[in-house]
Formats: structure tokens, C-alpha cells, sequence
């Protein structure tokens, strides 16, 4: 008997191990946006599969670019939410998953992925 037991625990123990989801760490999926070089071209800036929970600055929009990014685009399976400065301060407005965008009018600076 004793032995049926510790099979049946060990059984019991291998499945829930197996059938627990592993937390996501990361969006599927690419944000994209827009936004003027520091030598005035027109340039498109992507994240692809970025990590949720972590505010990230948009790479070619930092502080040394006076010209904010424009015209998000989410085509993550996450919420993103967008911030008019960097490190996610200012104005936000989120953008829904897969198929979120904004305008040229909205200028931004830092997304988070919820």
C-alpha cells in the first residue's frame, strides 16, 4: 500500500510540475513608431517581443533627440501604454493590443507593456 501511495504522489506531483504556466515575461508581437533623426530623416523604430512590466525609452528619441517619436503602432498581444516623456512620465495614452496605433499627432517618448 504504501508504495501505491508514494507512486501516486510522485504522479500527482510530475503533473502539476508539467501543468503549471510559466509566467510571461515578454509581449509577442512588434510595437513600431516613427520619428525624425537628429540629421532630419524620417526614421521607423520597432521593440520586438519587449518585456512586460518595464518601462523602456524608445531607442532614437532619447534626450540627445530633441523630436519625439510619433505615430505608435502595437501589434503586441499586450496592452501598451504610451508616455509623452521618457521613463514613463507625462501624459500616457494606451494603445490596445494588436491593433492599437495612434496618429502623428501623438508624440511619444517611453512605452510599458502590461
Amino acid at each position: 500500500m504504501r508504495l501505491r501511495s508514494a507512486v501516486a504522489a510522485a504522479l500527482g506531483a510530475g503533473v502539476l510540475l508539467i501543468t503549471t504556466p510559466a509566467p510571461a515575461s515578454a509581449a509577442t508581437g512588434q510595437f513600431r513608431y516613427a520619428y525624425m533623426t537628429v540629421d532630419g530623416y524620417e526614421a521607423s523604430g520597432f521593440l520586438n517581443s519587449p518585456p512586460n512590466g518595464q518601462c523602456l525609452n524608445l531607442p532614437g528619441v532619447g534626450e540627445d533627440n530633441p523630436q519625439p517619436a510619433h505615430s505608435p503602432k502595437n501589434r503586441t498581444d499586450a496592452w501598451a501604454t504610451v508616455f509623452t516623456g521618457t521613463d514613463c512620465e507625462g501624459d500616457s495614452f494606451p494603445l490596445r493590443p494588436h491593433t492599437g496605433s495612434a496618429s502623428e499627432r501623438l508624440k511619444v517618448r517611453s512605452v510599458v507593456f502590461n
